[in-house]
Order: C-alpha cells, then sequence, then structure tokens
C-alpha cells in the first residue's frame, strides 16, 4: 500500500494514536504535516518522522475547534506542499461525566474538538482535493460512537455525530474521487488508557474478544489502508478496529 507521492495531514498528531498514523503514513511514502494545539510538540514530532524516515514532514499550530484555525491548517500544508491528498480527523477530548454531572462547558468543548473540529478540517479541505479530483479523508470515530457508554454522553454523541458527517460527506464528495470513511478503535494502550483504574482495563480485555488492548499501530495501519489505492472503492464506511469489542 505505497503512498508515495501523497501529502497527508493529520490532526492531534503529537502523540498517541495521531502520532502512530502520522508515522505510519511516512513509512508508506507520503509527506506529512503533523497538527496539534501544541506547536512546539507538532514541529519536534515532524522532525522526528522525517528523520525516520526521509520523508518530508512539517509541524503547524492548530486548534481544529476554531474554523480561522483550521483554515490556517490546509493552508499551511498548502503552502509547504502544493497539494493535500489525505486528512486524518483524529484529534479529540474526553470530559466524562454522569449526565446529571455534565456541564454545559464540558458537553460543548467536547461537541467543539471531535465534530466541529472535523468539520472546520474538511471544510477547509474540500475546495482543494476537488480542484485535484482526488482526496482521502479518514474520520477517527470510537466503538462508543456505535454503541453508547454510561458516562460519556457528550464524547458518544460526538463520535456518532462523526459517523453521519462520514457517511453524508461520502455521498456529497464521490462524483469528485474523494472518499471519506471513519475508523472506530476499541481500547487502545495510549498514555491516556495507560492512567484507568486496573479494574476499568480489566473489564475492557474481558469484553474484547481478542483479550487485550490494542496498540496505535493497529489504528494507523487501518487508516493508511483507507488512504490507500486499494480502497478507492470503498468509502461511507465505519470499520471497528476493536479487537471484536463492538459485537458485545
Amino acid at each position: 500500500m505505497s503512498l508515495e507521492g501523497r501529502v497527508a495531514v493529520v490532526t492531534g498528531a503529537s502523540r498517541g494514536i495521531g502520532r502512530a498514523i502520522a508515522e505510519v503514513l511516512a513509512q508508506r511514502g507520503a509527506d506529512v504535516v503533523c497538527g496539534d494545539r501544541l506547536e512546539e510538540q507538532a514541529r519536534t514530532t515532524a522532525a522526528e518522522i522525517a528523520a525516520a524516515t526521509g520523508r518530508r514532514a512539517s509541524g503547524c499550530l492548530v486548534d481544529v475547534a476554531d474554523a480561522q484555525s483550521a483554515k490556517g491548517f490546509i493552508e499551511c500544508a498548502l503552502e509547504n506542499f502544493r497539494r493535500v491528498d489525505i486528512l486524518v480527523n483524529n484529534a479529540g477530548i474526553t470530559r466524562d461525566n454522569l449526565i446529571l454531572r455534565i456541564s454545559e462547558e464540558d458537553w460543548d468543548v467536547v461537541i467543539d474538538v471531535n465534530l466541529k473540529g472535523a468539520f472546520n478540517c474538511c471544510k477547509a479541505v474540500v475546495r482543494p482535493m476537488m480542484k485535484q479530483r482526488y482526496g482521502r479523508i479518514v474520520n477517527i470515530t470510537s466503538v462508543v460512537g456505535l454503541s453508547g457508554n454510561a458516562g460519556q454522553a457528550n464524547y458518544a454523541a460526538s463520535k456518532a455525530g462523526l459517523i453521519g458527517l462520514t457517511k453524508s460527506l461520502a455521498k456529497e464528495l464521490g462524483s469528485r474521487n474523494i472518499t471519506v470513511n471513519a475508523i472506530a478503535p476499541g481500547f487502545v494502550t495510549t498514555a491516556l488508557t495507560e492512567n484507568l483504574p486496573q479494574e476499568l482495563k480489566d473489564g475492557a480485555i474481558k469484553a474484547t474478544p481478542l483479550g487485550r488492548f490494542g496498540a496505535p499501530q493497529d489504528i494507523a495501519n487501518a487508516v493508511a489502508f483507507f488512504a490507500s489505492d486499494e480502497a478507492s472503492f470503498i468509502t461511507g464506511q465505519v470499520l471497528s478496529v476493536d479487537g471484536g469489542m463492538v459485537m458485545q
């Protein structure tokens, strides 16, 4: 699955799943633009990826919840590499709580980053993709967006909304040779999940038929497939990369 000659932009690329995605896309031959709210970390990540893979990479500041910042992020990629072939909407946050305790602020910020953020980046990138009549958009949703989860009404709503956005844009943009798909990760070993209570981690493993957490590279490999020419006739799909958890 070569991505030679392609340019990929990845949000939330400085750590965890986002960094793994940027690394795998570069390993497959793409030049990458790493976006993050922490500009120094984005630039450091890009420099490390470039050194490790020999591909061109740059880091750009982006607050995906802000439309102008998202637009500036895509413009940064176009200035550096002249085109954008692949957009991966990975940036996301959680503010978990029971519905009676979720504040309006915690509801709004999760929706703004996870759902509106993807909308902002899609809107910014669609015009150049339409002009070149080629594009791959991959949205990182969650098994929680498919099944729901107690204590995560805001997060689940944002991730379910991403699925609706994915399917709608797939229908809207297909005639311009732009595919739009989503990956729904289950529990993945990252800095965030490392800090979960052991009881919760044990329960998640028990609910996963493969009996383990996934690795960030598992998600990245699925993204690379959707971004490749081998997936050129696939659009509007949600691929669960969750060890079978969504079946439970």
